[in-house]
């Protein structure tokens, strides 16, 4: 039973590890996509906060910097979300000539989620967004302060991080610090679909019918010895490319449907950490209000015992009336 157990033990941290270590690839790959598709439009458009190629890259980035945040510790002992402008803040502080302040006073922008957007999007106007995050990662200590072991900014991932965003500085970004981009109250949620496409040419398809067409053709008029050599050995040609292709694309959607399934895995493991967390911060919810209430009741009995105390000692020590002497 107890090699069963350690066998099990061992199973369990190698399978968490390689689900960090496949969602780190995940985010970097897709990262590395969504910067490429910004340099591309930005060929035809200034991007702003409508483009969706922006859209998805900063909730690309988003996600990176949030990978394994550590929670902050209260003084009740419980551990509070933070928000990766909580690391940016600390990390980035001794930056000459950074927005850090100016985001930090900013009026309109109240949360940490809000002030850690409006950054990201302050930096890429000003073209040093790499330059913010090469900082933030040279500081190891605060880094290794504010994130769990497995942690993209941790790991080998962060100066490939730090390579790929050095790109936008070539482009040109226009946003609104006012708009609705910036409404901390929602996640960042990635668009998967633009990087998944598939599609076949229209007219492969009709070539390979053409080709079926000829075949019974040249089969059904040809049935002498003589005509059955040349024909054959040019189908035959024809239809190893096309088997070729035909590989190709096969191998094509199989690695397509390799990563959808593990991207749905990720989903679910994702889904089943959410109703674990979900079920002890009920516990923990659970837990605070039997301890308010057993305060509660510590201090009304104290409040009833002083009172008692304080009529026993005014029963005991009664009142005197000093009369004044008629001189």
């Amino acid at each position: 039973m107890a090699s069963l157990g350690l066998g099990l033990n061992l199973s369990r941290k190698k399978n968490l590890s390689r689900n960090a270590a496949v969602e780190r690839k995940n985010l970097i790959t897709v990262c590395r996509f969504s910067v490429k598709t910004l340099i591309d439009r930005s060929c035809f458009e200034t991007i702003d906060d409508s483009a969706p190629e922006f859209v998805n890259f900063a909730s690309i980035l988003e996600q990176i910097l949030s990978h394994r945040l550590k929670g902050q510790i209260t003084w009740f002992g419980y551990e509070s979300p933070r928000s990766f402008w909580d690391y940016i803040r600390v990390a980035c502080s001794k930056v000459p000539h950074s927005c850090i302040c100016s985001i930090e006073n900013m009026e309109n922008v109240s949360s940490s989620r809000a002030k850690g957007r409006a950054w990201i999007r302050v930096a890429l106007m000003e073209k040093r967004l790499s330059e913010y995050i090469t900082a933030a990662l040279r500081d190891f200590k605060t880094t290794r302060r504010f994130y769990d072991d497995g942690a993209i900014v941790l790991g080998e991932e962060a100066n490939m991080l730090a390579g790929m965003l050095l790109g936008l500085n070539a482009i040109d970004f226009s946003f609104c610090l006012k708009g609705e981009g910036l409404d901390g109250s929602f996640p960042a949620v990635i668009d998967y679909t633009p990087y998944l496409k598939f599609t076949q040419s229209s007219d492969s398809i009709s070539s390979d019918e053409e080709e079926l067409r000829t075949l019974g053709s040249s089969g059904s008029e040809s049935s002498t010895p003589e005509n059955i050599g040349p024909p054959f050995i040019m189908d035959e040609n024809s239809w190893y490319n096309k088997c070729k292709r035909v590989e190709q694309k096969y191998r094509l959607a199989l690695e397509q449907k390799g990563y959808l399934e593990e991207l749905v895995r990720l989903r679910e493991a994702q889904l089943s950490d959410s109703v674990s967390q979900n079920k002890l911060l009920i516990q923990r919810i659970e837990r605070t209000e039997l301890n308010h209430k057993l305060e509660k009741e510590q201090l009304e009995y104290i409040i009833v015992e002083l009172q008692d105390q304080l009529n026993n000692s005014e029963k005991c020590f009664p009142t005197v009336e000093i009369i004044p002497r008629n001189q």
